[in-house]
Formats: C-alpha cells, sequence, structure tokens
C-alpha cells in the first residue's frame, strides 16, 4: 500500500523514546496525562513475539495513548511484514523498525544496531512493511556500528530506506559499539554528534529527520528544532530525561507545540491518571505495575522522597489501592506547606 501525506507530522516535534520495560502501555498512559501531543513509542517487540505471543499483553494499548507508535525488531522481511500487519490493524499510528539497539541478544538475532552494516536489508524489510500496512512505516537507527565511518553509514542506511519510499527516521546519534560496551554504556560512552544528523537534514531536506540521544531539557529539544543556522530537524525524541522527570512532558505542549492550554502540574496529572489507575485496578493489574512509572514525577519538589518511598513501598502490598496514591500526594503537599511557612517565618 501506499503511505499517505505523515499524519503524525505535527507530533514528531516531540516523542518519547522506545525503552525496554518503561515504555509498556502503562506508562504510555501516565505520559498522556502530562502531553496531548507528543508521540508516545511502545517497548521493542520482536516480530516472532508479535505473530505467536499474546497479543494483549504484548501488544494492547488503552485509546487514551493516541498517537502512539509499535516499535519492532527483526530482519526477515516477511515476519516483518506480518508483524506490522498485525500492529495497523490493533490500531497502532505507526510501525517503526528497530535498526539502534546494541543488546547482544539482538546481535544474534541479527537485527537492532547491526542492521547498521546490512542496509540493503533494511530496504528490503522497510518494502515489507510498507506494503503490509497504510500508517507510516519508519526506521530508528544509530549513526553506526564499530568501527563504520558514520558518515557513510548513516547515509547509506538512509538513503538505501528512502530509496523504496520510506520518508521518516530517528536518529540515535551515537555509534553502538557492539564489541567491548554493554548496552548501558552504549547509551553514553560513544560521543554524540548532533552535527552530523543535522547533516542529513541539510542533506536530505525532503527526510523527516529526528534526533534522540542525550537531550535532558526542553530547551535543549527546542535547540535541535531551532533553524537559526538555516537546517530545522523535524523532531526530537526523548528517553531517560522523560522517564525520570516526566513533569516535562507537561511543559511540552505549550513550549514546543505551541499550544495555548495550560501546563500540566504533577498533581493535575495524577488527577487525570487516577481514572485508568481505578479501571486496572478492577481488572486486577497491581497498582506498582502502574505507579513505579509515577516515582520521578515529583522530582526536585519538597516531598519528593517520600513521595517514591510510599509509591515503591506501599504498591507492591497485596490489595494496595488509591489510597496508597493520595498518601504519596499527601506527603508532598504537607512537605511543600512546611516550606512554604519557612520562607514565610524567614
Amino acid at each position: 500500500m501506499t503511505a499517505p501525506a505523515d499524519p503524525l507530522k505535527a507530533h514528531r516535534r516531540l516523542s518519547v523514546a522506545p525503552m525496554m520495560d518503561w515504555t509498556d502501555r502503562h506508562c504510555r498512559a501516565f505520559h498522556r496525562t502530562l502531553t496531548k501531543q507528543a508521540l508516545l513509542y511502545s517497548e521493542m517487540v520482536t516480530a516472532p513475539a508479535v505473530i505467536h505471543g499474546d497479543p494483549e499483553r504484548l501488544l494492547g494499548f488503552d485509546t487514551v495513548e493516541h498517537p502512539v507508535a509499535l516499535q519492532i525488531g527483526g530482519s526477515e522481511p516477511e515476519q516483518l511484514a506480518r508483524a506490522a500487519g498485525i500492529g495497523a490493524d490493533l490500531g497502532y499510528d505507526e510501525i517503526n523498525l528497530n535498526v539502534g539497539c546494541p543488546s547482544d541478544r539482538v546481535q544474534s538475532g541479527r537485527f537492532g544496531a547491526c542492521l547498521m552494516r546490512e542496509p540493503e536489508l533494511v530496504a528490503e524489510c522497510m518494502t515489507a512493511i510498507r506494503e503490509a500496512v497504510s500508517v507510516p512505516a519508519t526506521v530508528k537507527c544509530r549513526i553506526g556500528v564499530d568501527d563504520q565511518d558514520p558518515e557513510q553509514s548513516l547515509f547509506a542506511l538512509v538513503d538505501a530506506c528512502a530509496a523504496v519510499g520510506v520518508e521518516v527516521f530517528v536518529v540515535h546519534a551515537r555509534k553502538a559499539w557492539l564489541k567491548g560496551l554493554s548496552p548501558k554504556e552504549n547509551r553514553d560512552i560513544p560521543p554524540l554528534d548532533y552535527a552530523l544528523v543535522r547533516r542529513l537534514k541539510r542533506e536530505r531536506p525532503h527526510l523527516s529527520i529526528s534526533i534522540n540521544g542525550g537531550i535532558g531539557t526542553l530547551d535543549e529539544a527546542g535547540a535541535h528544532l531551532d533553524s537559526s543556522d538555516g537546517v530545522a530537524l523535524d523532531g526530537v525524541m526523548m528517553g531517560r530525561a522523560a522517564y525520570h522527570e516526566p513533569a516535562l512532558l507537561g511543559l511540552a505542549d505549550q513550549r514546543l507545540f505551541g499550544a495555548t492550554t495550560a501546563e500540566v502540574d504533577a498533581f493535575e496529572a495524577v488527577a487525570r491518571y487516577r481514572p485508568y489507575l481505578a479501571a486496572r485496578l478492577e481488572e486486577g493489574v497491581s497498582l506498582s505495575a502502574m505507579t513505579r512509572h509515577m516515582l520521578g514525577l515529583m522530582h526536585a519538589r519538597p516531598g519528593a522522597r517520600a513521595f517514591r518511598r510510599i509509591l515503591t513501598v506501599e504498591a507492591i502490598r497485596p490489595g494496595a489501592g488509591l489510597e496508597v496514591v493520595d498518601r504519596a500526594l499527601d506527603a508532598v503537599r504537607e512537605a511543600e506547606a512546611r516550606r512554604e511557612r519557612v520562607d514565610q517565618a524567614a
């Protein structure tokens, strides 16, 4: 099928990265309480798991999450096409191919970052995916792996995929060192090369290029979207910063999307999340499975430590319910009130 003009173009200004064990359906529902505009991504799911696994457990999502993308991993075009079709039929707004994960498990399966060495195979995979779905089919990649020259490897991968009709790329602006570095080290140690990603956009202006890697604040995100040097990237993808300090997402719609609605305060976000929590608790989901994604919400606020402790310790207890969330919020309110009284007395 031929994909229409990118329906997610506006949402790509900010996206939350796919992160294993983190961006599950509960995390995404929580993040959506903070931002209506940002594009959310699933955890990476392998194509065989999509095809043969439990679809509700692996792929289920709530309608509140839209727009939401499914990231899949693999290197067999037929499998990827089937997996993409399943994801699109379930209602995902985008299918994204992982060409960036550096884990040992990914390498042994011949997908993820090691595919940077096989641009023509990636192009074959993307051809199969695009033919299977009508939603955008996109690529998330690194700038290279191991001893590759990023100026060659990145352009080779992007050009091969663009030649078969792929128009949207998310580039993690680091190499992946598959030999010698752990997946965790690969998130920090290889140097960032933002200039190369900007050069890619400058030389391929017809493509949508989003940048990922090391972006910790909305000010930094805004700088990447700035066109003062004649190049405006199409989007910024944030990962760990958005997860560990989710309150920044509550500021994003105004600051990056130009929304006229009010910024979403942490307390308002919890109020919005509450109906989702209640509904899932009724279905038998444990409170801790949902509140673990909230631990950084009160970052840098008085009472943040107590908030985290209550959610961490009490939410895992059998039968824990919304009263635990209320106690955690009360701890913050009390700490803020104490701080205010001290400030007034000073």
